[in-house]
């Protein structure tokens, strides 16, 4: 996924402000499994949901306003109620800015954990 960074990303010295690839990162995530057909809002919809439980940043190097961001998110696990998220986010230069990981919980409408669907497996192991 690319990202244009525009100036309500920056903080007062033109770099992006941290908590903003927070946001990038929810995109890019959003993106990976749609263009597996998971449907996030459906799955919601239907008493599946999938939350945050762990994330972490590193923070390699600034990105500035006017920037074209590359983000690449990958599943790295899935385990019985996770899924592990990896990234590499990099500017137009091909220089790392950021690496990240984000493990997601499954929950029922409930907020208790689940078992991660069998369909949604298949769909997200499938090439």
């Amino acid at each position: 996924m690319r990202v244009r960074i525009y100036y309500h990303h920056t903080d007062c010295g033109g770099v992006v402000y941290y908590a903003e690839y927070l946001k990038f990162l929810e995109e890019a995530r959003t993106e990976f499994l749609e263009e597996r057909g998971i449907q996030i809002k459906k799955l919601a919809e239907e008493g599946t949901l999938f939350v945050v439980s762990r994330q972490e940043i590193d923070y390699k190097s600034p990105a500035f306003y006017g920037d074209i961001l590359e983000i690449e998110a990958r599943l790295n696990k899935i385990m019985g109620v996770r899924l592990e998220f990896e990234y590499d986010i990099k500017n137009q230069k091909d220089k790392v800015v950021s690496r990240a990981r984000t493990v997601m919980a499954c929950i029922d409408k409930n907020f208790k954990p689940r078992a991660i669907p069998e369909e949604i497996r298949k769909q997200l192991t499938t090439p």
